[in-house]
């Protein structure tokens, strides 16, 4: 069901969250959510429980927010505070939207390293420089996570314990300074390294070949679904009067 070739894998990704994006009917956008769901469920790797937990807690927030700020219909007083139902409804479609984003993407761009990836979108013609900003990136996260954590790790060595009072803000802003200076002196060493071995913007990606017939066939049918999906959205008005 899910494209081999990796340019087909990001247009589809693109063409489901564009029209996951536009969706304003809310038993549609639940049906995408759910649809989702079992897709993911069902997928070698399962559900991401660990990502879908991190992106809960973002919807739990807008859940407790929206309906606080949208004036409507009241459902829940707290003092001045007023709950509306049209805050609530806002929150659970854009939740619906954005769980089913998310697990489309992963569902769809699982397994792909970040050189087959920024190969993937040079062949769809995304400019070289965005794309060599992407592979460094995505390649050296992990490093200056690592670098972070050795350097909480000495903090904690020399006794800091983060507490809510003016030293522990300026031991952050220490780090994150001291973070910073060490990734740019990275950042230009591995610039030098890549000069002195012929480096000339623009990295080598290989040669891209064509996508087979079953590969674009199961993308455009990610793609139709999608497009039927914004369809049946902008047909529930009248599907439900």
């Amino acid at each position: 069901m899910i494209p081999a070739d990796p340019r087909l894998r990001i247009a589809a990704a693109f063409a489901a969250v564009l029209s996951l994006s536009q969706l304003t009917a809310m038993p549609v956008a639940a049906l995408a959510c759910a649809g989702a769901v079992l897709a993911a469920a069902m997928s070698a790797g399962g559900l991401p429980w660990r990502r879908l937990m991190h992106l809960e807690g973002f919807v739990l927030m807008l859940l407790v927010t929206l309906p606080l700020t949208i004036p409507g219909t009241p459902l829940v007083r707290v003092g001045p505070l007023a709950a509306s139902a049209e805050g609530l409804a806002q929150a659970a479609l854009l939740g619906c939207k954005i769980t089913a984003a998310v697990l489309t993407m992963t569902l769809l761009l699982a397994g792909l390293d970040p050189v087959r990836l920024g190969g993937a979108l040079a062949g769809l013609r995304v400019p070289p420089r965005l794309v060599a900003l992407f592979v460094a990136t995505a390649r050296y996260v992990e490093t200056i996570g690592q670098e972070a954590a050795r350097l909480r790790d000495a903090m904690r060595a020399r006794g800091f314990r983060p507490r809510t009072d003016r030293h522990t803000l300026q031991s952050y802003g220490n780090l994150m300074g001291m973070l910073l200076v060490r990734s740019l002196d990275r950042a230009e060493r591995v610039e030098e390294a890549m000069r002195a071995r012929g480096f000339t913007r623009h990295l080598p990606l290989g040669e891209a070949t064509p996508p087979t017939g079953p590969d674009i066939a199961r993308a455009t049918l990610i793609a139709g679904a999608a497009a039927l999906l914004l369809l049946g959205d902008r047909a529930w008005p009248i599907l439900s009067s």
